[in-house]
This record gives C-alpha cells, structure tokens and sequence, in this order.
C-alpha cells in the first residue's frame, strides 16, 4: 500500500513578537506537553515564514551536536535550533544575517523555537518589505485610543530624530522598523512634521531635526 502523505502545514508569514504573543495548545494527556499549535486571531500556526537578523549564534563543542541561532526581526527575538547532521544548515550563517527562515514551531519550557527547513539570506530591506506586507494582511481596526497613539508615536518619532542628528539624520526605513506602530502612520506622521517645518530632508528619504 502506498504510503499516506500528510498534507504540509501553511507557512504563515508573521513578525516574531506576534508569534510570542499568541496563544500555545498543546496536546491533551500529553507527557511531554507537546506544541499543537499558536493561536493567533483565527489561524492555526505550526509552521512560519518570517525575515529576521541574526543578533547570535552557538554551536556546542561536546559530543552532543547541537546549535542555535537566535533571530530578531524589530519585534521580538526568537530561537532556531538543530542537531546533529542539521547542524550543516547554519555553516555559513554569522551574526549580522539577514535571513528567510521557513520551519516548524517546538517548545520546550513553554520556550518557543524553531526547527529550520529553508535558511535563505536576503537583502536587509525585505525586513521592511515583510513588515509592510503583514501590516496589510493584519489592518488594525480604528479605536478610541488611535489619538493617544498618534500622540505617543510623535512624540517618539521626534526623540528618535533628535536623537539621529549625531549621524546627520535618519533614513525613514530606520524609522519605520524601530517603531511598532503601523507604516502608513509613521509615514503620514513624518509627512505632517515636514510640512509643519519641524523636520527636513536633506536627501530624499532621510529626515533631520530642523531645530
């Protein structure tokens, strides 16, 4: 008889923080407490797609072979682990990677981390590219606290330019990966202190404090 193939898990594209934020099930009467699934919203995660740099990486020089990098995409920080003959898939990757990471969801101690099946670098933009991408798939709906967060993140924009005259400004992608609030709010924040004057560009897509 022909072997059954079981259908591939969705590799949803998600931002880490989330992914941490999300709801663990783990299976019933399990002894080693199993990962089912992360709920979040009306999805089923077990597998994920996401773009994230590598900030560390460990190989373990004893018998057991056994490495981890760990992953941070702006809004949280995740582990990729692997063992044994796995452990080939992080040969060439450093610290400073940006990478696609496509894999399967473990836990252990309620620790969430991933077993890797496709590690691919990628151009450090495509962190905003993605960023981009699931702010559109996930719109957050209008509440009546949306002017205390246009307050707070002005506020938090103008300490981050401030901030960034020491460099002669900063690039709007910077900004926009920093901060958690939603693109095309950040954007048409920085449109609205350029036309107030409170800001300027000295090139196009670079933003300084005009004092």
């Amino acid at each position: 008889m022909p072997t059954e193939i079981r259908k591939r898990e969705t590799a949803h594209k998600l931002r880490i923080g989330d992914l941490l934020k999300g709801n663990q099930v783990y299976e019933e009467d399990s002894e080693k407490k199993r990962l089912r699934f992360i709920e979040i919203g009306d999805k089923q995660v077990l597998r994920i797609n996401l773009i994230a740099n590598v900030i560390d990486k460990y190989i373990s020089e004893g018998e057991r072979k056994f490495g981890s990098i760990t992953l941070d995409d702006g809004s949280g920080q995740i582990r990729a682990r692997a063992f044994a003959e796995d452990l080939e898939k992080f040969n060439d990757i450093t610290q400073g990677d940006t990478l696609l990471v496509i894999g399967l969801l473990r836990a252990y101690n309620e620790e969430i981390y991933i077993i890797p099946e496709i590690l691919k670098k990628q151009d450090p933009k495509y962190l905003l590219v993605r960023k981009l991408e699931i702010e559109k798939s996930f719109p957050k709906p209008l509440t009546t606290e949306k002017k205390e967060e246009i307050k707070s993140l002005r506020d938090e924009l103008m300490n981050i330019i401030k901030e960034s005259e020491s460099q002669e400004g900063i690039d709007k992608e910077e900004i926009i990966l920093k901060l958690k609030s939603e693109p095309d709010l950040i954007n048409q924040e920085i449109n609205k202190l350029l036309e107030e004057g409170i800001v300027y560009e000295p090139r196009p897509g670079r933003v300084r404090y005009l004092g």
